[in-house]
């Protein structure tokens, strides 16, 4: 492998990993639609998004 195709695959790499980094970030701060059930210490909650 010459320099320049190991330095293409590096930077994909990189390109790769910080597209899945943003997409799991991004779905961990979407907001979840429809009904959301707690069970805790002070009895079932139910609400409505």
């Amino acid at each position: 492998m010459t320099r320049s195709n190991i330095l293409y695959l590096i930077v994909g790499a990189l390109v790769v990993v910080a597209a899945v980094l943003g997409y799991r970030v991004y779905q961990d701060h979407k907001q979840p639609e429809g009904v959301r059930i707690d069970v805790g210490p002070n009895g079932l909650k139910i609400e409505r998004k």
